[in-house]
């Protein structure tokens, strides 16, 4: 055994510095930028599916009856489980007769570009692509299809984080089992 009484939680400056390890790895590793774009999503998509039972479990959060509600939890209670702070702001685009339902999601306080200053070389990458797998994971398993893509960036020299969520559509429940009573 390692640790006697193992911690609680990750120092952030830890966790971060563990973070850019691994995006410079796969920088090293893929050589595209876009690849690693790829690659920072799937992680995150992975830690979402996994990381939502975990949520919900422990969250005492009541099911949401919509998208905006459902923006709301991830902006108050999901965001704290990754040490980020942010706020939501619910709009609808009507695109070729189809409503889409979007949420813009601004990070206030975003621990992992903590030390980062993205090269020339690299400004075609979005760091914290992890970010919008996380919270497409998580939206995929409690029946929400969505596509997440950062609007703006700090790093890319905006004046804030931005992802934007939409709604593709909402994947109806299916039960493992039928009751036949």
């Amino acid at each position: 055994m390692l640790f006697k009484n193992p911690p609680q939680a990750m120092n952030a400056e830890l966790f971060t510095l563990t973070y850019g390890a691994i995006v410079r790895q796969l920088l090293t590793d893929l050589e595209e930028v876009e690849e690693v774009n790829k690659q920072l999503d799937q992680m995150g998509y992975n830690i979402g599916i996994r990381l939502i039972d975990e949520f919900l479990a422990k969250s005492n959060v009541a099911r949401c009856v919509d998208f905006k509600e459902t923006a709301e939890v991830i902006a108050k209670h999901g965001s704290s489980w990754l040490s980020i702070t942010c706020f939501v702001i619910i709009g609808v685009e009507e695109k070729k007769s189809r409503i889409e339902i979007c949420t813009g999601i601004f990070l206030e306080d975003n621990p992992l570009v903590d030390f980062v200053e993205l090269p020339d070389t690299c400004q075609g990458l979005y760091y914290c692509n992890v970010l919008s797998g996380v919270i497409r994971g998580a939206l995929e398993m409690v029946s929400m299809k969505t596509e997440v893509t950062w609007v703006r960036d700090m790093l890319r020299g905006d004046d804030a984080f931005e992802l934007q969520v939409k709604l593709l559509k909402q994947v109806p429940e299916e039960y493992p089992y039928k009751d036949d009573e």
